[in-house]
């Protein structure tokens, strides 16, 4: 995409900012898809983030293919930490938004002080970027993020959106009853990955009847291509050893050690296995030393994060995705193998049923189960019919459910507000 062959059109002239913590990132490639795609259909759309790593722009070459302002789009917020340094730049940054946005600027100021007194002055520097972006939509891409910034749509008069994505809903606030209150009560629309997601909002306070959309995450088929499939060996022997992949940060809610569990139980009725886990995480250390403890250490790979295009490479190489977790708001990188054509077998981790088709495109069995994720491991293992009708499923249900353009049009649609 060339952003200087983009047609103008109605919805040129709205901004939409969308605010996340750092950009671009390796385990969220959605929202790369997403920025390009607003941008694709017309939208005036730019990014605020606290971090922006120029390594990782390198494992996203269509950020380079999209046209020569895509990083005039991205905009890092100034540094607020350590407390003399936003100190020392408070004049520089008031000057830059009276040169920017003067209007805004001096009714930020205006309403601003009615609502924080003093205070105003250290939310206008957390909120300087989107103060001088003087957007129409602020969005937010993960719930928790909006938490104590609703008063951006009466400061900076505009509409403010947010996207729940799992976590947000999970765990970000269960200690306080009122966390979202403001976010159902302002928030002009809500964007929800799936059911679960929405109706563990409503647990949380939100009203069933809050503007809102469910988009799915998305893939574009066309990077997914499917490897030669055929009906094949009994796996799991030494001459067609079993390839098992997961796909996911290295944390506690992915559920890594019910999966060396149930692969513990796989090696000791004699079959002979590699397991692949693409992701990086604070949990590493604690992971690799229980598949030491559960002496499989010598048939588990631990790959780190790697660039997209290599995750792809590591999907075609696998016979079957393994994906444990003990919680999930949907999840990509099941879509994907899925897209590739692998049988999966997962948890009933929230959004997890919504994105595998139990007995279709895979198997679901109940989390922290590490004995059911053998044993469906194992039917996969002796029925290679099996593995390959899964496959062949799942791959259809993603051409059918999970197609990019289609979450690029809902986006679209979302953001006519």
């Amino acid at each position: 995409m060339n952003l200087t062959n983009v047609k103008q059109s109605p919805q040129s002239n709205t901004r939409i900012v969308l605010a996340v913590p750092a950009f671009p990132k390796l385990s969220e490639t959605f929202i790369v898809s997403k920025f390009l795609g607003l941008l694709e259909r017309g939208w005036d759309v730019h990014l605020v983030c606290r971090q922006s790593n120029p390594k990782d722009w390198e494992a996203f070459p269509e950020l380079h293919h999209s046209g020569g302002d895509i990083k005039q789009r991205v905009h890092v917020s100034w540094p607020h930490r350590p407390r003399w340094l936003a100190f020392l730049l408070f004049v520089p940054a008031m000057i830059r938004a009276l040169i920017c946005a003067p209007k805004r600027f001096l009714k930020y100021l205006r309403i601003g002080c009615k609502r924080f007194g003093f205070k105003v002055f250290r939310t206008f520097y957390l909120d300087l970027d989107l103060v001088c972006l003087k957007p129409d939509i602020i969005h937010f891409e993960f719930g928790a993020l909006a938490v104590g910034r609703m008063h951006l749509k009466d400061l900076l008069d505009c509409k403010t959106t947010v996207s729940f994505r799992g976590y947000d809903l999970n765990f970000a606030g269960l200690d306080q009853p009122d966390y979202y209150m403001e976010v159902w009560k302002e928030a002009d629309a809500c964007h929800f990955l799936g059911q679960d997601l929405f109706r563990r909002a409503q647990r949380r306070g939100c009203p069933a009847d809050i503007p809102h959309s469910i988009i799915p995450p998305a893939i574009n088929l066309e990077k997914f291509p499917t490897p030669e499939r055929t009906i094949g060996e009994i796996l799991g022997t030494k001459e067609h050893p079993l390839k098992v992949l997961s796909v996911g940060r290295l944390e506690w809610k992915k559920g890594y050690e019910f999966a060396l569990s149930a692969l513990k139980l796989l090696q000791d009725q004699g079959c002979n296995f590699e397991y692949r886990v693409i992701g990086e995480g604070e949990h590493r250390a604690a992971i690799e030393f229980a598949s030491y403890q559960l002496g499989i250490n010598g048939r588990v790979c631990f790959l780190g994060a790697v660039p997209h295009d290599q995750v792809i490479r590591h999907l075609q190489w696998a016979d079957i995705f393994l994906h444990p977790s003990v919680s999930e708001g949907f999840c990509n990188a099941v879509i994907e193998a899925q897209a590739v054509g692998l049988p999966v077998v997962c948890t009933d981790a929230d959004g997890l049923p919504e994105n595998v088709a139990d007995g279709i495109t895979g198997f679901v069995v109940p989390r922290r189960d590490s004995i059911k994720l053998a044993e469906k491991l194992t039917l996969l293992i002796s029925d290679p019919n099996l593995r390959l009708t899964l496959g062949e499923a799942g791959r259809k249900r993603v051409m059918e459910k999970f197609q990019l353009d289609e979450q690029k049009e809902a986006f679209h649609n979302f953001f006519v507000i």
